[in-house]
């Protein structure tokens, strides 16, 4: 008779090498625990659904980015928000700042570094059961697992088949990446509003690590929309001020992004749901890097002391810690309600509209950037509406 080996038994399974799972991942094994990340994908930095772009918060609070290589990142300073007639104001806060990042690197240094402090990876290994035995969950062919983590993205696997909540609002962003190009003023993002192109939010011009990347997220109707016709008519748009029509990106990237705010229940006895799987995602501005990792971080370090002994299971509470996003839920709902581009053309450059922008963009600290001699949004004099004149803000580097 043929007997199988033992399967491996882990003190905790995080399911995604997402920014939630590594920092949750890492903060385990640097507890001494065994953990083991389940991911589908053949690495960290495969296949990516984000923009990639970590707030100064994220920098300066977060202990996991501590050391990240300057190669990775490309520091952005301000923002120049285009109001639906291409007008725009220069916004900027004192000492803030954006890193526009190569995210495959910066996903792969940080597994590695998860990698380092102990966890070990099963690459191309998909979730697929949860069956609850004592004192854990048998994972089939992964493991048993005392402790189970979703941080396997929107649509989380995990939350399905222990039956926790999903998410059910979205925006849908899709992403090209152009090389061989830079643009004017390539230490502002570039931020667009246009009711048509991008419902429910943005589409932007960001300068990152040796791309340009061009993109827009809009909000998921049943109205059979296309964000590809959206970018299609993005770029059309932009071309007096930008001009990337014909050119071939060098990559794409597209993906749903929650905006409902956290999924109730986000927990169960013995498995939480985290980063994008829970819903802990900005509903207003859609970010959720900074909070991926400083509750990954959070969520590992109290899954530890529950396995140690040292408190109870964290599921039981560490929901009540999760942001609630009230203000930016109710900001949300605004926003897809009462969008209006006449009413944006209107306010561009006004106390109303700078406000609202430092909310969105710099946490309350924003100002006019001083150095805006356009002032209220004078549209720059070599920009013209049909696109005769040669674009001022796009320089071409070897691109066909």
């Amino acid at each position: 008779m043929q007997i199988r080996p033992p399967r491996r038994r882990w003190d905790c399974a995080v399911v995604g090498a997402s920014f939630a799972g590594l920092a949750c991942a890492t903060q385990l094994a640097r507890a001494g625990l065994r953990v083991v990340v389940l991911e589908k994908k053949a690495d960290a930095g495969e296949k990516l659904h984000t923009t990639g772009i970590i707030v100064k918060d994220a920098i300066e609070t977060v202990a996991l980015l501590e050391g990240i290589p300057i190669e990775f990142v490309h520091r952005v300073s301000g923002v120049r928000l285009y109001s639906p007639n291409l007008r725009h104001v220069d916004l900027a806060a004192p000492g803030y700042y954006f890193l526009a990042t190569d995210t495959p690197a910066v996903m792969r240094w940080l597994a590695a570094k998860a990698e380092h402090a102990g966890a070990r990876f099963a690459w191309r290994t998909s979730f697929g059961q949860a069956r609850r035995v004592y004192g854990g969950f048998d994972l089939g062919e992964a493991g048993i697992a005392s402790y189970l983590v979703g941080a396997d993205g929107p649509n989380s696997r995990v939350a399905q088949v222990l039956g926790l909540g999903h998410n059910r609002q979205f925006l849908f962003g899709i992403e090209h990446e152009y090389a061989g190009v830079a643009i004017a003023d390539p230490h502002r993002m570039h931020c667009f509003i246009d009711r048509g192109i991008a419902p429910g939010y943005i589409a932007w011009v960001v300068s990152g690590v040796g791309v340009i990347q061009v993109g827009l997220a809009r909000r998921v109707r049943d109205d059979g929309s296309s964000a590809r016709a959206a970018m299609a008519a993005f770029l059309e748009k932009i071309a007096p001020i930008f001009d990337f029509r014909g050119m071939r990106p060098a990559s794409i990237r597209a993906g749903l992004i929650p905006c409902g705010g956290v999924v109730r229940p986000a927990a169960a006895e013995r498995a939480l749901l985290i980063g994008d799987a829970a819903g802990m995602v900005s509903p207003l501005t859609a970010g959720g890097i900074h909070t991926a990792l400083k509750h990954g971080t959070a969520a590992g370090r109290a899954i530890a002391e529950f396995l140690w002994g040292r408190k109870s299971d964290p599921s039981a509470w560490v929901v009540g810690s999760c942001p609630r996003f009230r203000t930016k839920r109710l900001l949300r709902h605004a926003f897809d309600h009462l969008q209006s581009d006449t009413l944006f053309n209107l306010l561009l450059g006004t106390w109303p509209m700078r406000a609202a922008a430092s909310i969105v963009y710099f946490h309350r600290k924003g100002a006019f950037d001083p150095s805006d001699r356009a002032g209220t949004g004078q549209r720059n004099a070599e920009i013209s509406r049909d696109g005769a004149s040669h674009p001022a803000g796009i320089d071409r580097k070897g691109a066909g």
